[in-house]
């Protein structure tokens, strides 16, 4: 049986889930509604029906409530934001589900735009309470998503440099990509900007609008694509399921360049990378270094067997969420424990960064272990925790702890 590898596009406005190896994607509004006289819930278009007749409350921008920590009081009864997402994402999950005869879920990834600590957190959370093993769930960028997605198409595609559009109800962006070949692997550095010529889809039901619009986006395309060579564009979100409004803007594109359209790519994006997830044992073909992703290795020089070595505690082209180690060190001499960073495209700037051992009781030399626990709160902020651990009987351990954030 194929394996059920899932991706999903969880936006405010709509939200995309996308099966591996399927075309076609679900696509429904990001909203819930509970029936005024009873415990049912309802999603997407269904949960219009059912308020539009007047039997149910709509709850609308869940992403936005969760993020919060806000709430929402139906038939009197409050509900937390991430509460409500979360009976959201069971209905995806039930639905994609039920087209593959209640398979299990093998991998996801849910796709998101602003990556938060404390929503990644929550999302982990209430996905794993749906049944999915907390292993198998994880959160990616909307950018790092459109990296996999390109790196996925034929190389010809992206070869050079790939850029892309994304157009919908929340906003306009553009997104950059560029692959280098390193000496080992591929380094992928993308990143994105989001515009403030973003419209509402809504004017492009009216000539005068869309007329306006491709306007906006020619001046867009001007801005971002003249004097760069480009193996490819892409165009994605909502507002590119149809292009015969932006004439003008497809003319200008597709001058001497391939545009592909793939209004599903955040999510058929993130499904490609939940297959790397599963094939983690191959070591990956690539660095990628972006939104939501480290962009230096971090290491510290040890003594192992009378031998000098660097261990790594993160590598850059993790994710900063999930990047975290633990590992204890016994100190000849230091009062302090010294990290290398090394940014992964500027070697030679790498620099050291040392956490003093302040409030560490004195001990003689080799007689102190030291607990280092390195995470990150975000891809610039790595937090270090250097806890006592004694030394034996000998030397019992104290509650001496140091925490310090290190910028990278």
């Amino acid at each position: 049986m194929e394996k059920l590898i899932i991706g999903i596009d969880l936006c405010d406005n709509y939200t995309q889930a996308a099966v591996l190896g399927r075309e076609d994607a679900w696509m429904l509004p990001t909203v819930i509604c509970r029936k005024k006289a009873a415990e049912e819930w309802y999603v997407g278009e269904d949960a219009y029906k059912y308020t539009l007749v007047g039997e149910g409350v709509i709850v609308d921008k869940l992403l936005s409530l969760a993020a919060k920590e806000g709430t929402s009081t139906i038939g009197g009864v409050k509900y937390g934001g991430m509460e409500l997402l979360q009976r959201f994402l069971g209905s995806i999950l039930a639905m994609v589900r039920a087209e593959y005869g209640g398979q299990k879920i093998d991998e996801l990834v849910i796709s998101l735009k602003n990556m938060e600590m404390k929503l990644l957190e929550g999302l982990t959370a209430s996905v794993e309470a749906l049944g999915v093993p907390k292993g198998c769930i994880h959160i990616a960028s909307h950018t790092e998503c459109f990296v996999h997605y390109v790196l996925n198409q034929r190389r010809d595609v992206w070869g050079g440099q790939v850029g892309m559009f994304s157009l919908s109800d929340e906003d306009l962006r553009y997104y950059e990509l560029k692959v280098t070949r390193g000496p080992r692997q591929m380094t992928a550095m993308a990143e994105h900007e989001e515009l403030e010529e973003g419209f509402s889809l809504s004017v492009l039901d009216t000539g005068s609008g869309a007329k306006m619009a491709d306007k906006i986006l020619c001046a867009c395309g001007e801005r971002f694509l003249q004097k760069k060579i480009f193996s490819s564009i892409f165009l994605t979100g909502k507002g590119f399921a149809r292009t015969d409004w932006a004439p003008e803007f497809m003319k200008q594109i597709c001058n001497r360049r391939r545009v592909f359209v793939e209004t599903a790519l955040f999510a058929k994006g993130a499904a490609m990378k939940a297959e790397e997830y599963l094939n983690e044992s191959d070591s990956p073909s690539f660095v990628c270094l972006c939104e939501g992703k480290l962009w230096s290795t971090v290491s510290m020089e040890v003594m192992k067997r009378d031998a000098k070595s660097e261990l790594v505690l993160a590598s850059a082209g993790e994710s900063w969420y999930e990047a975290r180690s633990v590992v204890e060190v016994i100190p000849d001499g230091e009062r302090e424990i010294t990290f290398t960073i090394t940014p992964q495209q500027e070697p030679k700037k790498k620099r050291q960064v040392k956490v003093t051992l302040d409030g560490f009781p004195e001990r003689p030399n080799k007689t102190t272990k030291i607990r280092v626990a390195v995470g990150f709160l975000d891809e610039k902020t790595m937090v270090v925790k250097l806890t006592d651990q004694g030394f034996g009987e000998l030397f019992p351990k104290t509650d001496a702890v140091v925490r310090q954030e290190v910028t990278l």
